[in-house]
């Protein structure tokens, strides 16, 4: 098939490409923490939890939360530029019947 074009090539800038990928992965981890959080918030107020399970959360989360930090100072990003902002402030969904 010499009558073929050659297929054009994409120009991947590795800066931007590593910018943009760390953006999707920090996003989706950042939601996962605070979905945890809204799950841990609805534990302790309907008092689920031992007071060394809230600190080991608490704990946790602020860790997770100083770290995501970090690797958005690394990459060059804002929370804003994550995208996702779940309102802690609005009720909880109803939990779910157990069988």
């Amino acid at each position: 098939m010499s009558g073929e074009r050659p297929r054009p090539r994409i120009e991947l800038d590795r800066d931007d490409f590593e910018r943009g990928f760390a953006s999707l992965v920090l996003t989706v981890i950042e939601l996962v923490r605070q979905l945890m959080e809204r799950q841990a918030l609805r534990r302790i107020d309907v008092g689920d939890l031992t007071d060394d399970q809230v600190e080991r959360i608490g704990e946790t989360l602020m860790a997770l939360e100083e770290r995501m930090g970090e690797l958005r100072e690394r990459f060059g990003l804002s929370a804003e530029d994550l995208g996702i902002g779940i309102d802690l402030a609005s009720p909880p969904l109803p939990p779910r019947e157990r069988p």
